[in-house]
């Protein structure tokens, strides 16, 4: 499938500047929880040496190309059944949990055990409003949070996801494939739960993260193309007609 998406660039050639990614988070309860987005960078490493690994330009180049979206609260989770056989969560933590259960259970929810990829992998998925948009085109890349370092490693691997943010913007999860159910997924808040990586035109422009606020326009878009995926497999294909219907802009900077 082909298709163009033509956009009126300004006086400026755009190549010659940062690409704009807008990031917001949709409705959702207590938003104060949720972090903004953070570009990757070793915050804690020595740089005093001139030759020290975190002042070489390629390192510096990779990590400013990940933004990594934190963990807005401790999981400390058990897989189980239930009597009828049914894949439940437990909440390890018990009454000692930062979050209550009825709240944590809104958030994160276990496949359809149909619908897993192997019969002995369980799939859950936590429910995160972060949404990235971006009026050019931009294709983000979702990814494991490969250089964060755990004491215990999680018991399985995320699902990554890449998709047009500029047409097909939509809030993200975390879908995590437990390998082996007998280790609890044990993650902290404020841990990164994974990188976004995103792509355009030219290699050499870098990313300009901007919080964007959530516009009528912006909201009659998303309510478009929302739940198509209950309806249609092949969502790809939606693109251009999508495209159609999209608003001239989509990000509108919050204002401070």
């Amino acid at each position: 499938m082909h298709f163009t998406i033509n956009y009126t660039r300004g006086a400026h050639d755009p190549k010659g500047g940062p690409v704009k990614v807008g990031w917001l988070l949709t409705d959702v309860d207590s938003p104060v929880i949720y972090d903004p987005p953070r570009r990757v960078n070793s915050r804690d490493a020595r740089k005093e040496h001139a030759k020290s690994a975190s002042r070489c330009p390629a390192v510096l180049n990779l990590e400013s190309r990940y933004f990594e979206v934190p963990c807005p609260f401790d999981l400390n989770l058990g897989f189980a059944r239930d009597k009828d056989g049914r894949p439940v969560l437990r909440n390890l933590s018990g009454p000692a949990s930062s979050i209550r259960g009825s709240t944590l259970g809104k958030r994160i929810m276990v496949v359809n055990e149909t619908e897993w990829r192997f019969p002995d992998r369980p799939i859950i998925q936590l429910k995160l409003p972060y949404l990235f948009i971006a009026d050019e085109p931009v294709y983000m890349s979702q990814l494991d949070a490969y250089m964060h370092y755990r004491r215990t490693p999680l018991p399985g691997t995320i699902f990554g996801g890449r998709f047009p943010i500029n047409v097909w913007p939509r809030p993200l999860m975390w879908a995590f494939e437990w390998h082996d159910i007998e280790k609890p997924i044990v993650v902290k808040r404020g841990e990164p739960l994974f990188y976004c990586q995103f792509e355009f035109d030219s290699p050499e422009r870098t990313v300009q993260m901007v919080e964007a606020q959530m516009t009528p326009e912006l909201k009659t878009y998303i309510d478009h193309i929302g739940g198509a995926v209950n309806y249609v497999n092949q969502t790809f294909s939606l693109f251009e007609a999508a495209e159609r219907v999209r608003p001239d802009t989509l990000i509108t900077p919050r204002k401070s």
